[in-house]
């Protein structure tokens, strides 16, 4: 379900209509989260621990209003929920896309997630997902500690899904931490709600 925005009664109303005229309207910030905990949990329950930080950053995303925006014919809309479409890399050094419903339960989420995985890696090609506007477009980069990163887009496609990528996990003194690269449509978001997610998500990984 999804609700439009009234442009013109909007506290983003400028900013919707400056950043929208732009070739490249995506701003993009690189953080690193502590993930000492969140690893630990993991593997105490022998969860894959790319589902399990990709589950509480999808969770962190709808918690934070601002990445449930879209813009859809020039119209924004509001969505109820949004879903996650994460790369998934393949035996062979391919990836596909794919496309998993977010989940109130946590262990809902790794059973949907599993059988997408498993499809995925089990065919060739880049399979589009069949997923719609409500997504946010994950990938996961594990064999790079990346301090920034940029996106391969097409101008001419209208697209305002935010891109959320994770790099190499690193360890230091104890502690494991990873890199974040965030990015989003200035129209819809700013810094601050990118703020607002990271400091959500790094509460949720430190449950």
């Amino acid at each position: 379900m999804k609700q439009q925005i009234n442009i013109e009664t909007w506290e983003r109303k400028d900013h919707f209509h400056f950043f929208s005229q732009f070739q490249e309207p995506f701003f993009g910030v690189t953080v690193s989260v502590n993930c000492t905990k969140a690893y630990q949990l993991a593997k105490e329950h022998q969860y894959s621990f790319f589902l399990y930080y990709l589950y509480q950053a999808l969770k962190a995303a709808n918690e934070t209003e601002n990445f449930r925006y879209r813009i859809i014919d020039e119209k924004v809309y509001l969505f109820d929920e949004v879903h996650a479409s994460p790369t998934i890399n393949r035996p062979d050094g391919t990836f596909g896309f794919s496309y998993m419903d977010y989940k109130d339960e946590q262990e809902d989420f790794f059973a949907n997630a599993k059988q997408v995985i498993t499809e995925v890696q089990q065919t060739k090609g880049l399979i589009p997902a069949v997923s719609g506007e409500n997504v946010i477009h994950f990938s996961a980069i594990p064999w790079l500690n990346f301090t920034s990163l940029s996106h391969a887009r097409s101008f001419t496609f209208p697209d305002s899904c935010p891109k959320i990528s994770f790099g190499k996990m690193m360890e230091e003194n104890g502690n494991k931490t990873m890199a974040v690269s965030v990015h989003g449509h200035h129209g819809l978001m700013d810094g601050y709600h990118v703020g607002l997610f990271i400091d959500r998500f790094q509460e949720l990984l430190n449950q």
